[in-house]
C-alpha cells in the first residue's frame, strides 16, 4: 500500500522548493492586526505575537462582510471574495452548484483537497444531489479558475511564506461562510459541510466559526498546521525551504492561528454532528495526527463517528475506495441532515 500511494504521490512532477519568506506584508490587512507594530523586534517573535492575537481575538480574525452581489450563471455561482488579495482573479471566488430536485432545504459546501482540479468532486456532489441534498463545490483559494498567471500548482494556498499561507487559510473560511451566506439566501435550512484534506482543515475552521454549519464530514482530518506540513508526504519540497530557517516547535506557532485544535472548544460549544475519516496507511496526514484528532473529539464529547479506511491518502481516490468513502460521506449526511 505504501508503495502504491508513493507512486501516486510522486506523479507530480511540478513541485518546487521556492524560497522561505514570512510574508509579514501580508498581515497588515487582517483584521484587529493593524494595531500590532513590528517596531524594530524580532519578525518571528512579532509575528507569533499576531498569531496569539488572532487566536484571542478569533471572531475579528475570521470576520467578514457578505458579499452584496453574487451572480448565478446556470450551474455557476460567482462573487468577490470579502478578503481582497493581490491576485484578481484569486479574488473572484467561483463555485459550481448541484441543486437537488427535493429543493434545497438541505445543502452542502463542498470543499475539495489541495491541488484539486475540476472536475474532481464533482461525482460526489451529484451524489448528493441525488440523494436529495443540494450540494455547493466551491474552487479553493488559488484553485481552478481562481490560480495566478503562471502557476501550475495551488502553491499560494500552502508554502513556505508564512503569512500567505494564513491569509489564504483566512480567503478559504470566509468565501466558505459567504456560500453559506448564499445558500441561507436561497432558502436552505439544514446546511453542512464536506472538507477533503486541506479542504477538511478549512472546514472545521469555517465550522467552528459558524453556528450554522451543523453537520460535518472531515474527509482526512489532523491536528496543527505545522505538523501536518512537515511530516506529510505531499509537503515534503515546503519543508525543505522551511527547515533551513525554522523548526517546528516554532512553526507550529506561526501557523497557531490557522490549527483546528486552537478552536476545539470552541466547536464543542456548538450543537453539531461530525464524521470523521481517515486512513491506516496516511503518509501525508500522518495516521498519529488522525488519533490525536480523534481523541480530542472523544475528550470534548463531540457527538461524532469515525471511519478508518484500508488504504492512504492518495489511494483513497482509487478503486474501490473512493466509492467506499463517497459512501461513508453520502450516508452520514443523509441521516443527519
Amino acid at each position: 500500500m505504501h508503495r502504491w500511494e508513493d507512486e501516486l504521490c510522486f506523479r507530480a512532477t511540478d513541485r518546487v522548493v521556492r524560497p522561505f519568506d514570512l510574508g509579514l506584508e501580508w498581515s497588515t490587512v487582517w483584521p484587529g492586526c493593524g494595531d500590532h507594530s513590528l517596531n524594530g523586534s524580532d519578525p518571528i517573535e512579532y509575528l507569533t505575537r499576531l498569531n496569539e492575537h488572532a487566536v484571542q481575538h478569533h471572531d475579528e480574525f475570521f470576520s467578514y462582510t457578505t458579499p452584496k452581489t453574487f451572480k448565478r450563471n446556470g450551474d455557476w455561482l460567482a462573487f468577490q471574495s470579502p478578503v481582497e488579495t493581490p491576485f484578481p482573479e484569486n479574488n473572484l471566488v467561483h463555485a459550481r452548484w448541484f441543486p437537488s430536485r427535493a429543493g434545497i432545504r438541505k445543502a452542502v459546501v463542498v470543499l475539495p483537497h489541495w491541488n484539486a482540479k475540476l472536475p474532481q468532486h464533482n461525482a460526489l456532489c451529484a451524489g448528493l444531489q441525488r440523494l436529495g441534498i443540494s450540494a455547493l463545490r466551491l474552487s479553493l483559494p488559488y484553485h481552478d479558475a481562481r490560480m495566478p498567471l503562471g502557476l501550475t500548482r495551488a502553491d499560494y494556498a500552502v508554502s513556505s511564506n508564512i503569512c500567505r499561507t494564513i491569509d489564504a487559510t483566512r480567503q478559504a473560511v470566509v468565501d466558505t461562510r459567504a456560500c453559506v451566506d448564499w445558500l441561507e439566501q436561497q432558502g436552505a435550512e439544514n446546511i453542512g459541510i464536506v472538507g477533503t484534506s486541506l479542504g477538511s482543515c478549512y472546514a472545521f475552521l469555517a465550522s467552528a466559526h459558524d453556528p450554522r454549519i451543523r453537520v460535518n464530514v472531515f474527509n482526512h482530518c489532523s491536528t496543527y498546521f505545522a505538523d501536518v506540513v512537515w511530516e506529510g508526504l505531499s509537503t515534503r519540497h515546503i519543508r525543505d525551504s522551511l527547515e533551513s530557517a525554522v523548526d517546528l516547535a516554532t512553526l507550529r506557532k506561526l501557523w497557531l492561528c490557522i490549527s483546528p485544535p486552537v478552536y476545539w472548544a470552541l466547536y464543542n460549544g456548538k450543537k453539531k454532528r461530525s464524521k470523521f475519516i481517515y486512513t491506516r496507511y496516511d503518509t501525508t496526514f500522518p495516521v498519529h495526527l488522525s488519533r490525536q484528532v480523534i481523541e480530542g473529539a472523544r475528550k470534548h464529547d463531540w457527538h461524532h463517528e469515525v471511519s478508518v479506511l484500508p488504504c492512504g491518502h492518495y489511494t483513497m481516490g482509487e478503486f474501490p475506495f473512493k466509492y467506499i468513502t463517497g459512501y461513508e460521506i453520502c450516508s452520514f449526511l443523509k441521516r443527519n441532515l
